[in-house]
């Protein structure tokens, strides 16, 4: 398929230039989406059918068989050799049971090792007299050790996965899920599946998936392009609201959950209307020898009219200029001529009209809004009188004065607010599509960020509130989806893990009713129960110790410890001359360990993981129940076996 397509020849097909150019580049992407993939088969599974699917069956069609895999797959002729994963007729592979067969008589998988088959498995769904029985070669693929970045998991959804993987492009959904459960890759396949079933549109609208930080982000990047998708956006928050902002500053935990605050959006709206004034005087026109006046009241009424609207505040701005020029249009009609759209934008461009709606309705730079609304006491307390309190004021307000956009030190929450007040002004672009991770981190202000990025679309949003890490950390999906602007978005919860080993989510569990009451413990689906071990040590010398014995095994490991940690043991692994990577970079032959501070854990796995100083973890947040999240983060890292070393006394939560 892909040397017919290296083969085209366009010459005689274009034209013009730009026509050749755009075909190309079109050729270009559809070569690129048809690489091969080392150690990657292009089939997985196959589906025999008991009677022709859309057949009647109760004429006794004969069945079908078919090849199920990543992508497409087909002859010289056209005829299907492999079909997609996202067709509708490949559902039943991942759907189909004992207790509903879906009219598939045999569901085949296959084993491969490096690209080459090495077993295949057989279930006869229809058959009454063969039992039903957990795949072994589901459970090996599941349990295979991660090298390298996160890979799709098409060979293996399972059911409750793929019924949100499948769930249609006009609704938002809301995945739960504790660690391990594939909420990132249930995302992930989620977006794969619309641009499948929906490309024309989504090509149109785009899509993009937003992750908490650019480790996390690298970590995914692969996973979309292995399934042929090249097109899906990447991006944090941060990269979305910062356009034009450098953000050099940080605020402490008060001042950034009362930024993040949802209250804050009224703030700022009260702000930028406040910049409308009502005429005083009359606009006067002057058109050849003739003089056209519309007296104050009259615009007055119209610039009430735009306020009441609703509309956005630059869209108003543009719209006044016309709005006077066709009162002008009015009385050029009473007085018997018969002026045109082309003398209403004449007029609308007049200097007088042009002079007053500057006066009426002023351009509004956010950026230096916002900076005055953080350095201007009384500019503050004039618009967030009764949603703000004076100590809530002071608060959010900047020490020190600052002389300009370019030389003041913004914030993450400040540059959300300057986004926020942006859209205010003019319509922020809306996507088809958008898949946020790691959402429980959100603050209010965040969400309505990435909400107005899909406000005509969809989302997808995936996250554990048991793993909120931040001051504002999200307390319920209900009002998550609020702030987002998809209150109709269906919540969906995951228990089943299939990554964190049995002993190892018991153990982290002990920490859920102390920062997650409520929430469903994820149950462990895998049946190696893993390794886990807990060590008292004196010194970094034994966590080395324990991260020489890990890398005896196949895979990758993971050294995760407080952030302050990082340098002492970064010293220690190059004493002991073993190389290690930083989050995200991809693991080799020679570097098979990651020293990972505990901020950036979040969404990565490991084979093996050493956590260093689970007390230290904790400390190292603002308060306890932030610190014991950051540390249930930690502990769920691992998919084979976790080592935990500790010299000071374990959090007591633990003990329990």
């Amino acid at each position: 398929m892909r040397e017919d397509v290296e083969s085209l020849d366009i010459k005689d097909v274009t034209a013009n230039w730009v026509n050749a150019e755009v075909l190309a580049r079109q050729i270009g992407e559809r070569i690129k989406a048809l690489a091969d993939l080392s150690d990657t088969p292009l089939f997985f599974g196959r589906l025999d059918y008991l009677h022709s699917p859309g057949a009647d069956q109760a004429e006794g069609a004969e069945g079908e068989r078919f090849y199920i895999g990543r992508r497409h797959v087909h002859d010289h002729d056209g005829d299907p050799m492999v079909i997609d994963w996202r067709a509708p007729v490949s559902q039943p592979f991942y759907r189909a049971s004992k207790k509903d067969p879906m009219d598939v008589g045999l569901r085949r998988r296959f084993g491969y090792t490096r690209g080459d088959i090495t077993a295949y498995e057989d279930e006869h769904l229809s058959d009454p007299a063969e039992a039903a029985a957990t795949s072994k070669l589901l459970q090996q693929e599941i349990e295979r050790p991660r090298v390298g970045p996160m890979r799709d998991i098409v060979a293996t959804i399972q059911p409750e996965q793929d019924e949100i993987v499948r769930s249609g492009l006009g609704g938002t959904v809301c995945v739960q899920g504790g660690p391990g459960t594939g909420k990132t890759a249930v995302g992930l396949h989620r977006v794969a599946y619309l641009l499948y079933a929906h490309r024309e549109r989504l090509a149109r609208t785009g899509t993009l998936v937003i992750g908490p930080n650019r480790s996390f982000l690298h970590y995914i990047e692969q996973v979309l392009p292995a399934l042929g998708e090249l097109t899906v956006k990447q991006a944090t928050v941060d990269d979305l609201v910062a356009a034009g902002l450098e953000v050099r500053g940080t605020d402490d935990a008060p001042a950034a959950v009362l930024k993040g605050d949802a209250r804050m959006a009224e703030v700022l709206r009260r702000a930028v209307y406040s910049h409308v004034s009502m005429p005083t005087e009359p606009v006067m026109v002057v058109r050849g020898s003739r003089r056209w006046r519309i007296p104050a009241y009259e615009i007055e009424e119209i610039v009430r009219e735009l306020l009441d609207r609703g509309i956005r505040y630059g869209a108003a701005r543009e719209a006044l200029p016309q709005r006077i020029a066709h009162a002008v249009l009015v009385q050029m009609e009473r007085s018997g001529e018969a002026p045109d759209d082309r003398v209403q934008d004449a007029v609308a461009r007049n200097s007088a009209v042009k002079a007053a709606v500057k006066q009426i309705w002023p351009p509004v730079d956010p950026a230096k809004l916002v900076l005055r609304l953080l350095t201007d006491a009384d500019f503050l307390a004039v618009h967030a009188e009764g949603i703000l309190d004076e100590d809530e004021q002071k608060t959010i307000l900047w020490a020190k004065p600052v002389r300009s956009v370019k030389s003041a030190k913004w914030s993450a929450a400040d540059a959300v607010l300057v986004d926020e007040t942006a859209d205010i002004v003019e319509r922020t672009h809306s996507l088809g599509h958008v898949v946020l991770d790691e959402a429980q981190d959100l603050s209010p202000m965040q969400y309505r960020a990435v909400g107005r990025r899909c406000s005509t679309g969809s989302a997808t949003v995936l996250g554990d509130l048991a793993q909120g890490t931040t001051p504002w950390a999200t307390r319920s999906w209900d009002e998550a989806l609020a702030h987002l602007g998809k209150s109709d978005g269906v919540i969906e919860e995951l228990t089943a893990g299939f990554r964190v080993p049995t002993d190892v989510i018991t153990y982290a569990s002990r920490l859920l009713p102390h920062i997650a009451p409520g929430l469903t413990p994820v149950a462990s689906v895998r049946e190696n129960p893993g390794f886990f071990d807990l060590r008292e040590t004196s010194g970094t010398a034994e966590v080395v110790a324990a991260c020489e014995e890990l890398l005896r095994h196949e895979g990758s490991t993971g050294l995760i410890a407080a952030d302050a940690r990082v340098p002492a043991l970064a010293e220690a692994l190059t004493a002991a001359g073993i190389p290690y990577l930083a989050p995200g970079e991809e693991t080799t032959a020679e570097a098979r360990l990651t020293l990972v501070p505990a901020s950036l854990a979040k969404g990565l796995e490991y084979d093996y993981v050493v956590l260093d100083e689970p007390r230290a973890v904790v400390d190292g947040e603002p308060d306890e129940r932030t610190g014991l999240r950051r540390l249930y983060v930690a502990l769920t890292r691992a998919v084979s076996g976790l080592i935990v070393t500790h010299s000071a006394p374990l959090p007591a939560q633990l003990a329990e």
